[in-house]
């Protein structure tokens, strides 16, 4: 299997297209593995002239653990109210860099990048931090880190903070509830989702993973203030349905990073099901293709 290394870090990832084609790399976001970009997906963008490369995060899926870490949520909470610097096992800083791992591992120097969530800051981190090797972002769903924009709803933030899921079962009707809580509405398909989840389970349940990229988010600052010194070429798009990470967190983003583009999704929520696939991809297409090479 193919790996990319970030110090001790090691980051499965894979490929699809021409190598010859430009990279797009695409960011999953939070407890997601990089099958949540469905082969079907990744390969509509591949038909149209991208190398597509989706990879594991760090604490899931395939890649390294940092299972000595215990999860500590309310610590990091803590620790900011009170002006310290919270303990965590690594920031979203650190994902970037392993996000330029996985390009470094496949020979590509620039790259188009797609982030949704999670993934939104990660990206975003990308071009404050190494500009030059971003040919555009996308950033999907996600926002800047100001406490003000990007709130979930009382529902989805009380499921979201309820315990995790113990076993297999639990983990499929934990994935149904939330997408009912915060997915697109009109696009609920009970057996694709139960599948969905099933595979993911099967290939690696990492619940600690997840909490200690969720303490990952809570130890960073807000990204406007660097966003606005952003050149690279962004598209930002958002679900209208989104209930997880409000849409006025997609708009914060836009309005933050000069000539970003900004499309709001009619009926979107917190999820990408294949009734948006076609539309994602040509919007994302586009962006690519009038970015300056």
């Amino acid at each position: 299997m193919p790996y990319a290394h970030n110090g001790d870090v090691d980051l499965y990832y894979d490929t699809f297209g021409n190598p010859s084609d430009p990279a797009l790399l695409l960011v999953n976001g939070l407890g997601s593995q990089c099958i949540n970009y469905a082969e079907p997906w990744c390969e509509k963008f591949a038909a149209e002239g991208f190398f597509v490369i989706r990879f594991d995060n760090r604490d899931v899926g395939l890649s390294t653990k940092f299972a000595d870490f215990a999860p500590d949520l309310a610590g990091v909470v803590k620790a900011k109210a009170e002006g310290r610097e919270p303990r965590v096992a690594y920031t979203v800083h650190d994902m970037a860099d392993d996000a330029f791992a996985v390009l470094d591992a496949v020979g590509v120097a620039r790259a188009h990048v797609m982030g949704l969530s999670m993934g939104g800051m990660i990206v975003q981190t990308m071009a404050i931090e190494q500009p030059e090797r971003l040919l555009s972002m996308t950033s999907m769903m996600s926002t800047t880190g100001d406490p003000d924009v990007g709130q979930s709803s009382p529902e989805a933030q009380q499921l979201f903070m309820s315990a995790p899921p113990a076993d297999r079962e639990s983990f499929i009707e934990r994935h149904l509830a939330a997408i009912r809580t915060w997915g697109s509405p009109a696009h609920f398909d009970e057996e694709r989702l139960r599948a969905n989840a099933a595979a993911a389970f099967d290939r690696c349940f990492a619940p600690d993973g997840q909490a200690r990229q969720v303490m990952a988010i809570a130890s960073g600052s807000s990204r406007t203030a660097a966003l606005r010194e952003v050149h690279v070429p962004t598209l930002v798009l958002h679900g209208s349905e989104d209930k997880l990470v409000d849409p006025s967190g997609g708009r914060r983003t836009a309005d933050a990073i000069p000539g970003a583009r900004f499309v709001l999704l009619d009926g979107m929520g917190h999820d990408y099901p294949p009734a948006y696939w076609d539309e994602i991809v040509h919007l994302v297409t586009e962006h690519a293709r009038a970015a300056p090479v």
